[in-house]
């Protein structure tokens, strides 16, 4: 299972949000780029990398940070926040971005992403479902919709996106653990998927049951930064991973 740290971006500066609200914003590092290389110095060979400003905005704010990440790591990275124009993506993947991150856009423009799928390859994106009570959620949360998250995944699937993760917006940023069971049921039905759990984790058994229920990956943000997990509780599953 691949642990993908978590770095949420405002205003240049590494934070984290609880459920979604800017209003809640905790910043934990002035320069992401020494957060970057502390993962990269543990064994992490994964980021998401979030632009919370571009997420509110509409449209990509922080690929400076991105391209320093790039430049100064070797660090797979999925980039995401704001990416609604072909403009963005193409910025995205010329600053170094390996994966675009597409939630929203996935929802309420299904023309225009699978266009960008048929274009740049469905290897190229990393699909982003945020769900409540198994129902897909848009618009940084905002806006709920009757779309159930299986048929929302399996419409993606049919056009060859492989990687997909999701969030339970009930539990992220608030340390409670992780919607296991929702996670249960989508790789039971989409065995063939490389599916990242995300939202909740707050200790190393939390990232073990996710293990068990053969989850390919988990993101992981909050929990590190207020040091319940620790990069070298993560080592066991990093070099197990590897």
């Amino acid at each position: 299972m691949e642990i993908i740290p978590a770095i949420d971006i405002i205003d240049g500066k590494c934070v984290r949000l609880t459920q979604g609200d800017y209003a809640q914003k905790k910043v934990y590092n002035e320069n992401p780029l020494e957060v970057a290389k502390e993962f990269e110095a543990a064994g992490i060979k994964r980021l998401h990398l979030v632009d919370l400003d571009g997420a509110k905005a509409g449209k990509v704010q922080n690929w400076n940070v991105l391209e320093a990440i790039t430049s100064g790591t070797k660090l797979i990275i999925d980039f995401g926040g704001g990416i609604k124009q072909e403009t963005d993506l193409k910025i995205v993947f010329e600053s170094g971005a390996k994966l675009a991150t597409i939630g929203s856009l996935a929802v309420k423009d299904e023309t225009t992403f699978s266009s960008w799928i048929e274009q740049y390859g469905a290897d190229r994106f990393f699909l982003g479902a945020d769900v409540k009570e198994e129902k897909i959620a848009i618009g940084g949360w905002l806006e709920s919709t009757n779309i159930d998250v299986y048929d929302f995944i399996n419409s993606y699937v049919a056009k060859g996106i492989d990687q997909i993760f999701c969030t339970d917006i009930s539990k992220d940023g608030k340390l409670e653990g992780p919607s296991t069971e929702l996670y249960k049921k989508i790789v039971n039905q989409f065995p063939n998927i490389h599916f990242v759990a995300s939202g909740g984790v707050s200790n190393v058994d939390d990232l073990r049951i996710l293990k068990e229920i053969d989850c390919k990956g988990v993101i992981v943000g909050k929990a590190i930064y207020e040091g319940r997990i620790t990069l070298k509780k993560l080592i066991p599953f990093i070099t197990h991973n590897s």
